[in-house]
């Protein structure tokens, strides 16, 4: 009696189907998932551009207020023969230097991985902080353009 069940159960899914999922069912699933990659893809990737855009300015702004403390303890913003290392080490010849006056050692890279530039003195303020931004070249567009610290 058990056999006759057991093929009579095996007969019914012949003629039924199996339980799983038709080919055209995972298709279908296939193009869903696709159009949804489509539309939020390009979103999620401008959200993380204009983050990095954003942490730039934050950090170059960071910059500027270690660059006044400087200024207040040494009387003068470094040159740019000094850079930025001159906020985490003590240039040669300098007197007075509370630092460092940028956590963690060094100077980090703007967001894009790249070296922020540094002018001293700039053309209309006493120094000028610059990423390049994604391309790490001056110059650009878009996500490309480059970030300055805001005039003195």
């Amino acid at each position: 009696m058990r056999k006759l069940a057991g093929a009579a159960k095996a007969r019914r899914m012949l003629l039924t189907g199996s339980p799983g999922f038709t080919l055209i069912e995972m298709l279908v699933v296939l193009v869903i998932i696709g159009l949804i990659m489509g539309l939020v893809g390009p979103q999620v990737l401008n959200y993380l551009t204009n983050a990095r855009t954003k942490a730039a300015r934050l950090q170059i702004e960071a910059f500027g207020s270690a660059l006044d403390l400087y200024y207040l303890d040494v009387g003068r913003y470094p040159p740019a023969s000094e850079g930025l290392n001159a906020l985490v080490r003590r240039p040669s010849g300098t007197e007075v230097w509370n630092g460092p006056y940028l956590k963690g050692g060094a100077v980090p890279p703007d967001p894009w991985g790249n070296a922020y530039a540094y002018r001293a003195p700039a053309e209309r303020a006493p120094y000028e902080i610059i990423s390049m931004g994604a391309d790490g070249n001056e110059g650009g567009t878009g996500s490309a353009a480059d970030i300055r610290s805001g005039a003195r």
